[in-house]
């Protein structure tokens, strides 16, 4: 986005990511604005400050998703647009360590969180090395966006690079657009 020209900020809880997209920025010339925060709270930014979220897969990040889009709804303008991408919650279901060997075993129930499982040895080590994971329902994911003033106008699937992609899509994107402030 920058490299087309628009004024570009990346708000993430990771100083590795960040410090990934200054790297980039340097590398190309490019100008964006980096914020570490929580994205549960976007206190920093003012309200309506921005045209256009786009909020990639980062929701298993995060153990509360609706926070998150009340807070997109606050700093997005009156009819901006929110790309938003999550995981499918039924991939939360299945056993970690078996999904990764092409087996399905049905082992966890949805909302999911690593901090249930840390007793798993497969759960705790990829915790240790990418963080906690927390699989939201789809009413959190999707209904919390509408209750938060956006309509859906957009809805894609895709696969995600495990055994399940030959059963089912596990990642889906959303385009929503802002239309008021929250739930009447």
């Amino acid at each position: 986005m920058a490299a087309l020209g628009a004024q570009v900020t990346v708000f993430d809880n990771s100083l590795k990511q960040l410090e990934k997209d200054e790297f980039v920025v340097n590398r190309d010339g490019l100008h964006i604005n980096t914020i570490q925060g929580d994205m549960k709270d976007l206190s920093v930014f003012d309200n309506e400050s921005f045209d256009f979220i786009i909020h990639p897969w980062s929701n298993c990040y995060v153990d509360n998703i609706l926070p998150v889009w009340k807070e997109c709804a606050r700093v997005l303008k009156k009819n901006g647009v929110l790309i938003s991408g999550f995981a499918n919650p039924v991939e939360h279901i299945f056993d970690l360590g078996e999904l990764e060997k092409g087996n399905l075993v049905v082992k966890h129930k949805i909302p999911y969180s690593d901090l249930e499982h840390l007793d798993d040895e497969v759960v705790a080590s990829i915790c240790e090395k990418e963080g906690f994971i927390f699989g939201h329902t789809l009413t959190d994911q999707i209904q919390g966006q509408i209750d938060a003033g956006f309509a859906i106008i957009g809805f894609y699937e895709d696969t995600g690079g495990t055994v399940l992609d030959n059963f089912i899509y596990t990642s889906i994107a959303t385009k929503a657009i802002k239309l008021f402030g929250g739930r009447i």
